[in-house]
């Protein structure tokens, strides 16, 4: 029946993308997921009042995103990709919490970001 042939289209679609997910950032969407359960996400303002988390959501939230630029980019991918928006919202005010109150050129150093523009 239709219904058995998207819920296997659909297990099909999530393996695929499950398999660009490196395991380590799976199991922090796991773990996001467990505390989410039981807690929900913070509703913080947008945009965010602090350029530190702590000030802007939970404790537990705050400690979650603290991780290397690389990490949190994965997350945010991770997030999007299994369509988990409260973790894309949590993971992507870290990104502008670290880019609040900066000048260009500390975001550009901070990303490792060329500025090649020419005028």
């Amino acid at each position: 029946n239709i219904t058995q042939i998207i819920n296997e289209y659909y297990l099909f679609a999530l393996e695929i993308k499950l398999n660009d997910i490196r395991g380590y950032i799976l199991q922090k969407v796991v773990l996001y997921m467990e505390y989410y359960q039981e807690n929900g996400a913070t509703d913080f303002e947008k945009p965010l009042r602090s350029a530190n988390m702590r000030d802007c959501v939970s404790e537990w939230e705050a400690s979650f995103v603290e991780v290397e630029q690389e990490t949190l980019f994965e997350m945010i991918l991770a997030a999007n990709t299994l369509k988990i928006p409260s973790m894309l919202n949590l993971t992507t005010a870290k990104v502008a919490s670290m880019i609040k109150g900066k000048s260009p050129e500390q975001i550009r150093k901070l990303f490792n970001i060329q500025n090649d523009f020419t005028p």
